[in-house]
């Protein structure tokens, strides 16, 4: 399972030009599903995110996080995240899980997360527009292979 995780002042995402979900200050996470995950990379991932220590303190050193500071989750489904350009030019997304697998795992986080924090996500395979205004900008990528 992999995840990029950005600190944002705002986010929000629209499908066919409706918001279906938008937050104030916290996190912007793009969620990517491998065909082999299981519940040990689902629980690193859903542990690693409300934790991250990515918004600063009083001294300006970012030691809180999203829950320290109320801060709410964007959670967005991307296969992508899987995708593979170490040859040729298109990208394969054979490490990606199928859809009915990556659902019930994205459904899964979204109800993890929402257990502590504000959750707000978009619409499954939907094709969304996805606008952020980034804070810092803090980028983190998480891998439950921890392959970075």
């Amino acid at each position: 399972m992999r995840a990029v995780v950005q600190r944002v002042q705002s986010a929000g995402v629209a499908v066919a030009g409706e918001t279906v979900g938008s937050i104030g200050q916290g996190l912007l996470v793009y969620l990517g599903i491998a065909a082999d995950d299981s519940e040990t990379d689902f629980e690193y991932i859903a542990n690693k995110i409300p934790h991250l220590r990515v918004f600063d303190d009083e001294n300006a050193v970012p030691n809180r996080s999203v829950l320290d500071v109320g801060g709410a989750v964007l959670l967005i489904s991307q296969f992508t995240l899987y995708g593979d350009a170490r040859h040729g030019r298109r990208p394969g997304y054979g490490a990606a899980a199928k859809p009915e697998t990556a659902r019930a795992f994205y459904e899964s986080m979204a109800a993890r997360l929402s257990e502590t924090l504000p959750v707000q996500t978009g619409i499954f395979q939907a094709d969304m527009q996805v606008s952020s205004v980034n804070d810092g900008p803090v980028t983190i990528l998480l891998d439950s292979r921890r392959l970075f």
